[in-house]
């Protein structure tokens, strides 16, 4: 699928409108305040299509509600772009590229990269295996730092800079990864435990932190120049890592630890989607917007 199959697929909001309702709603729409399916459809309402006729709801709404478009004053054609060209830029799109091909404020391209991101934040259940484990660290480059910042670090190279886990199931080549505030035994290790199955073998590098991990573990020692070793070796995460932070550089050049999060959501969800056709990660987007809802007063807070 092409940005120009895009544009034809999506040429006005109301087309783009239609294709959002028969995702969220392939069976018809039903209230996105107590679940009925009792609705009343064309309301002659400006934004507010829809009314439940349940007696103890009667709310109004539309396909936004209850997900990451939810207030917005963005047009559904310029959503759905939106989607198409997150799901489509491997390293990420930056605020200012959305303002220039979407016709917003760079304002309100950030706040609408920022929700899309919160989109493709995944809950699913521990892999079974076999897990790939590692950590990696964002943050640029001590050169690159500010002086005034440089003057507080200590000489360890990941003084500064925030710590992300990751697992990566060899089986599904789906990834897992979130920001994590410590990268101690207790940390990385109950990151992995919620993530890899009881049964799942897990393979990790020589850090300490994983040291006496409850799973059947085997490790590579990095410090002697030992990257594989058989079956055991976490080439997988760190081509992950490698990705991430190609988008950091080349795309983002900075991602505040604030946010960081979100970055990471985004780069994990559209990894996972990666093998779908185009179209098919639309729609698992549409999929992960629902009951997410981002306020800007939330996010800058």
């Amino acid at each position: 699928m092409t940005l120009v199959d895009a544009i034809r697929m999506f040429p006005d909001d109301a087309a783009a409108e239609a294709w959002f309702v028969e995702r969220r709603w392939p069976d018809g729409p039903h209230c996105p305040h107590c679940g009925s399916t009792e609705v009343l459809s064309g309301a002659k309402h400006a934004t507010m299509p829809y009314r439940c006729r349940g007696k103890a709801c009667r709310k109004r709404f539309s396909v936004r509600t209850k997900t990451v478009m939810d207030s917005s004053n963005v047009g559904y054609q310029k959503w759905a772009l939106a989607l198409f060209l997150f799901a489509t830029s491997l390293k990420g799109v930056s605020s200012m590229k959305l303002h220039r091909d979407l016709g917003v404020t760079q304002k309100t391209a950030w706040f609408m990269a920022h929700r899309i991101r919160d989109a493709w934040t995944d809950h699913g259940e521990p892999f079974d295996g076999p897990v790939e484990a590692d950590e990696t660290y964002m943050g640029g480059k001590r050169k690159n730092m500010p002086l005034a910042k440089r003057a507080y670090l200590t000489s360890r190279g990941t003084d500064g800079k925030t710590a992300v886990a990751g697992v990566k199931d060899r089986a599904t080549k789906q990834v897992r990864a979130q920001v994590v505030e410590h990268t101690d035994k207790a940390t990385l290790q109950g990151f992995v435990l919620r993530n890899a199955a009881p049964d799942a073998k897990v393979y990790t590098d020589d850090a300490s932190a994983y040291h006496g991990l409850p799973r059947d573990r085997e490790a590579v020692n990095h410090s002697v120049f030992e990257y594989v070793r058989g079956q055991a070796h976490t080439n997988g995460i760190e081509s992950f890592w490698s990705m991430l932070k190609r988008g950091y550089y080349g795309t983002f050049h900075h991602m505040s630890a604030k946010h960081l999060g979100r970055y990471v959501s985004e780069f994990a969800g559209r990894h996972n989607v990666r093998p779908l056709d185009t179209i098919d990660q639309l729609r698992s987007m549409v999929r992960g917007m629902e009951g997410r809802v981002l306020r800007y007063r939330d996010l800058v807070r």
